[in-house]
C-alpha cells in the first residue's frame, strides 16, 4: 500500500510547475549542457602596422622562402606567383633574383612528391631566360639523374621533362659539362633497363617498369624521343660547325667565333686546371670527337641491341627507336670516316 502511494507522488511530480522566487536563478534542467567558453587574446606590445601593400619584389623574395614549406598546396601557389611574376616582368628586365639564387631552391623539388608541384615547376623553368641556364646546367643535371633513377615512375617522367628543357635551352653546355656525357648516358641505359657489358658485365636486362600497362608504352616513346635529342647533342656536329669549310674562302675571317672573347663565365673550366683529378665517368668533353670516342667504347653496342629490341615491337615505340637510330647512324658515321 505504501509503495503505490509513493509511485503516484513521484508522477505528480513530474507534472508540478516549480515555484519561482524573486532573486533567486532558475533551476537547470536535467539534460542541460554548459555552451559557455573563454576566450584568449595575444597581446603585443609592439607592432607595425601600415596601409600600404608588400612590394613586388618583397613578395617575391616572401614566395621564394615558401618554397620549402611542409604544404604542398604552398609549394604550389608559390611557384606559381613566381612564374607569373617572371613572365609578367618587362623584356630584357632581370630577374628579381639571380638564377645563382633561385636554383638551388628549384631544383629539389624536381626530386618532390606532389605531381602538381613538380609540374608547376616546370611551368616555372620554362619562363626563365635561356643564358642564365647556361652557366648551371651541372647543378640542373645532379637533380635530374638522381629523378631519372627514382623508384616512383612519375618522378622519373618528370625528370625527363626537365632534361627535355634543358637540352632545348643549353643542348651544348649539358652534354660538355663534368659528367654530364658519360654520368647522363649511364642513368639511360638504367632507365630503359639496356644491359651494358662495358659497365656491368654481370647486369642482367630485365624490362623497365613505367606504372601502369597503359602508360607504359608513352613513356617509353617520351624516353626514346629525349634520348635522341640528348644523342643529337652530343653526337652531331652545330650547324655553325657542319658549314665551316664553306667559310675558308673568306680567310682570314674564317672561325671567328672561335677568336672572339667567351660568352660565358669560367671558359676554361673543362681543363680542370687547379680542380683535384677526374676520371672518365666524372670528366668533361667539349669536343665533339671525344664524346664519340667514349661513346663508341662504352655505350654504342648497348644502346644499338637496345633499339633493335625496341623497334621489334613496333608502333609509336617502334618509330621513337628508328628515329633514335637514325640521328646514332648519322652521328657516328663522321667518327667512323675521320678514324680511317
Amino acid at each position: 500500500m505504501g509503495s503505490s502511494a509513493k509511485k503516484k507522488k513521484d508522477k505528480k511530480k513530474d507534472f508540478q510547475k516549480p515555484k519561482l522566487k524573486v532573486g533567486k536563478a532558475r533551476p537547470k534542467a536535467s539534460n542541460f549542457t554548459d555552451t559557455s567558453f573563454k576566450s584568449k587574446a595575444i597581446v603585443l606590445n609592439q607592432q607595425s602596422l601600415s596601409t600600404n601593400a608588400p612590394s613586388s619584389s618583397t613578395q617575391f623574395f616572401h614566395n621564394v622562402s615558401l618554397l620549402t614549406s611542409r604544404s604542398d598546396s604552398q609549394r604550389r601557389d608559390s611557384l606559381s606567383y613566381l612564374t607569373s611574376s617572371i613572365t609578367s616582368r618587362p623584356v630584357n628586365a632581370p630577374l628579381q633574383q639571380p638564377a645563382s639564387v633561385l636554383l638551388p631552391k628549384l631544383l629539389p623539388l624536381i626530386l618532390d612528391g606532389s605531381n602538381n608541384v613538380r609540374t608547376q615547376l616546370l611551368k616555372l623553368l620554362h619562363a626563365l631566360p635561356p643564358k642564365d641556364i647556361e652557366d648551371h646546367v651541372d647543378q640542373i643535371l645532379l637533380y635530374v639523374r638522381a629523378g631519372m633513377t627514382h623508384l616512383a615512375a612519375d618522378i622519373r617522367s618528370s625528370s625527363i621533362d626537365i632534361l627535355g628543357w634543358a637540352l632545348d635551352v643549353a643542348g651544348q653546355e649539358l652534354v660538355s659539362c663534368p659528367g654530364g656525357w658519360v654520368k647522363t648516358l649511364k642513368c639511360f641505359l638504367a632507365m630503359l633497363s639496356w644491359s651494358n657489358e662495358a659497365i656491368a658485365p654481370t647486369w642482367s636486362s630485365t624490362k623497365a617498369s613505367f606504372g601502369k600497362a597503359g602508360v607504359e608504352g608513352k613513356a617509353l616513346v617520351k624516353n626514346l624521343n629525349i634520348l635522341a635529342s640528348f644523342l643529337r647533342a652530343g653526337l652531331i656536329a652545330p650547324q655553325e660547325e657542319m658549314h665551316s669549310e664553306q667559310l675558308l674562302s673568306t680567310f682570314p675571317l674564317a672561325h671567328t667565333p672561335q677568336h672572339m672573347l667567351p660568352t660565358r663565365s669560367n671558359a676554361f673550366a673543362y681543363l680542370n686546371l687547379f680542380g683535384t683529378p677526374r676520371d672518365e665517368e666524372n670528366a668533361s668533353y667539349e669536343d665533339r670527337e671525344e664524346r664519340q670516342r667514349v661513346f663508341q667504347r662504352v655505350f654504342q653496342q648497348a644502346i644499338e641491341r637496345g633499339l633493335e629490341g625496341a623497334k621489334q615491337e613496333g608502333g609509336e615505340v617502334g618509330r621513337a627507336a628508328a628515329s633514335v637510330n637514325k640521328i646514332l647512324l648519322e652521328g657516328m658515321k663522321h667518327f667512323q670516316l675521320e678514324s680511317w
